[in-house]
């Protein structure tokens, strides 16, 4: 349990166990793009949306290490600078038959690299991931596709102005 739960009550942290940890990569390139993945309800291939590459730790990893394994499985990319947590963000929605209910850590990572290659993926993003793209601030405020987190735009405008914020922004709980 992240040590951040500490002084909450115990109800709280009782809760914070029960949600799948994610670590999420806000992944920038030289030109400030977010690389996005796009993806989709396996059965339903127009229920789709963007979301940035991340996905839950296995076993005894660290979310960082969570962090890099999962952005080189789905975009090939290896050579990152991992930096801070930016945003945490509880989240809870339908997929593929199940409910998600996870606690993400939305880390800021750099790159030179822009080539993507979905190297390792699961069984299951083979059937929703269809593949990835590196997205302009100006084009997430214009879109209307559906990008989660849904301020992505916003954050990602604060963050290129101002930079990373002195500790991770908690986000607004997102229930679908």
């Amino acid at each position: 349990m992240p040590a951040d739960h500490a002084g909450e009550p115990e109800e709280t942290r009782e809760e914070a166990r029960d949600l799948r940890k994610v670590a999420r990569v806000v992944l920038l390139d030289p030109d400030d793009r977010i690389l996005l993945l796009h993806g989709h309800e396996p059965g339903d291939p127009a229920d789709d949306w963007w979301f940035t590459p991340g996905g839950g730790v296995e076993g005894d990893e660290t979310r960082e290490q969570a962090a890099l394994r999962e952005l080189a499985e789905e975009t090939g990319i290896t050579e990152v600078e991992l930096g801070p947590v930016l945003w945490r963000r509880q989240c809870s929605f339908p997929f593929a038959g199940r409910r998600w209910d996870q606690d993400e850590w939305y880390y800021l990572a750099r790159t030179t690299t822009t080539a993507t290659r979905a190297a390792a993926l699961t069984e299951l993003e083979r059937r929703s991931v269809v593949g990835a793209r590196w997205w302009t601030c100006a084009e997430l405020r214009r879109t209307h596709e559906t990008v989660y987190p849904t301020r992505l735009a916003e954050l990602l405008r604060v963050l290129l102005d101002e930079g990373a914020p002195a500790g991770p922004v908690t986000l607004e709980t997102e229930i679908v």
